[in-house]
């Protein structure tokens, strides 16, 4: 089912939005792999540094962040910028609504809807955050009584944690880099003769008509156009030469 592209898909599958691009078993145990040691250490190392305070409420959404990090490395949203941004202003906007918002639903809803178009605004939008603004705006006693300390530790102490696995674990795989910047130091495959390359205010424009965050960077883009249209210009020559063998 993996092999199959979208195109090919049965209708239902389309409208579900299943994934069909085919992805290595390898690859697969890899993310699942670093999900388990960087939560594995966010919950050891908080706990060591923080002890009762640590409470693994207070971490859940991390294992979102983990699943980007190591399901999606190369992806815009798991970028650092939106990790450390968006979980940040999440958690200032979470506290601020659980000290000053009475009504918990009011607080809940508020923390969340701020947040989301705090980060679109700041260009860190990272869906993880989501879940901190929410945990922060429901927080316990516990966390009432921190207060914006809160925000410190422990919630951007395990996002530099879980940064800080994520650029390690990820750096022993070649293919799979972090933060992506550093596979697109390489440079992209050019496009096939006959095809016109693509600039970067074409896509600019593009983009601006969606008018919708698009979870996928210029550079990849222009890496899946360079390689579909390379494609081309590997069966010309394979038929070239099997044309060549033939007489």
């Amino acid at each position: 089912m993996g092999k199959r592209n979208q195109a090919a898909a049965p209708l239902w599958q389309k409208i579900m939005g299943i994934e069909l691009s085919p992805v290595s078993h390898r690859e697969r145990l890899v993310s699942a792999l670093g999900g388990f040691i960087a939560i594995l250490l966010v919950f050891f190392l908080s706990r060591t540094m923080l002890g009762a305070a640590a409470s693994p409420v207070m971490v859940l959404s991390m294992g979102s962040t983990a699943a980007m990090l190591f399901g999606v490395p190369h992806g815009a949203l798991s970028q650092p910028w939106p990790l450390l941004s968006g979980h940040l202003v999440s958690g200032l906007i979470g506290i601020a609504c659980l000290l000053y918002v009475p009504d918990p639903l009011l607080a809940a809803s508020l923390a969340t809807g701020l947040s989301i178009g705090t980060m679109h605004y700041l260009r860190c939008l990272h869906p993880p955050a989501g879940a901190t603004a929410l945990a922060a705006a429901l927080g316990n006693d516990t966390v009432r009584a921190m207060g914006f300390a809160f925000v410190a530790a422990p919630l951007m102490l395990n996002v530099l944690i879980i940064l800080a696995v994520a650029i390690a674990f990820n750096s022993l795989f070649p293919w799979r880099r972090y933060p992506a910047f550093l596979v697109r130091a390489a440079a992209p495959a050019p496009a096939a003769a006959g095809y016109e390359a693509i600039s970067h205010e074409d896509f600019v424009y593009a983009l601006s008509q969606l008018d919708s965050f698009i979870d996928v960077s210029e550079e990849d883009l222009l890496r899946i156009y360079g390689l579909a249209t390379g494609r081309h210009r590997e069966v010309a020559a394979a038929e070239a030469a099997s044309s060549a063998a033939s007489t």
